[in-house]
């Protein structure tokens, strides 16, 4: 089995960096200039808002600085596995997903392939990263089911798999943390969408009709 190249390595602490850097970029004081407004979002109803808040927002650093290593962990060395399915999917193909009785072997083989190694990059980068570990538990759950059915509860061959499932279901449960390209869109989508009901507020306010004194009172 490949070891997982230098590159993704090095790419896996560069997309640690950029999250980090766009994290702390997003709470520096923004200076006023004269760019054009970006159209106004459509305001997200309450609970749409605080489930995303708590869901992306919601950790602290410290608990944010595990969930990107546990992030990296598990999409720095998934991508092998992938890697290893396309390299030759048709013995894939034949040896693992033909026994579990699965329609068209060849496209499965495919698809568990290119979902570990997308799913990977995901979780890396802190994007979409409920799809991403969504991705990644399918196919660990899915070889898991083969591990059983092939070799029974040996915890020799299941322990990487329940290890990868674990990490990716935690992930899909927990979020991707601060650190993550994830929580930096739901900042500015919330940010802008707290702003959008200020200026609202403010311009009811505005337009409230000033009550005139009665009487000379």
């Amino acid at each position: 089995m490949a070891i997982p190249l230098p590159l993704e390595i090095v790419a896996g602490i560069s997309a640690a960096s950029l999250t980090i850097g766009l994290l702390r970029g997003s709470t520096e004081v923004r200076l006023v200039t004269t760019a054009p407004a970006r159209p106004a979002l459509p305001s997200l109803p309450n609970a749409l808002r605080q489930g995303l808040h708590n869901y992306l927002l919601g950790q602290g650093r410290l608990q944010s600085a595990g969930l990107l290593l546990l992030r990296l962990a598990v999409g720095v060395m998934m991508i092998h596995h992938g890697q290893d399915k396309l390299a030759d999917p048709q013995s894939f193909a034949t040896n693992y997903v033909a026994a579990l009785h699965l329609p068209f072997p060849l496209f499965m083989a495919y698809a568990a392939g290119y979902a570990e190694i997308i799913g990977s990059w995901l979780l890396i980068f802190g994007l979409f990263t409920p799809f991403g570990a969504l991705a990644l538990s399918g196919t660990m759950a899915v070889a898991g089911y083969h591990h059983i059915l092939t070799s029974g509860l040996n915890i020799y061959v299941l322990e990487l798999v329940v290890l990868y499932l674990g990490g990716s279901l935690g992930l899909l449960l927990l979020g991707p943390g601060r650190f993550s390209f994830d929580a930096g869109i739901a900042h500015e989508l919330l940010q802008d969408d707290d702003s959008a009901d200020g200026e609202e507020l403010a311009s009811s306010a505005a337009l409230r009709p000033i009550p005139l004194p009665v009487n000379g009172h």
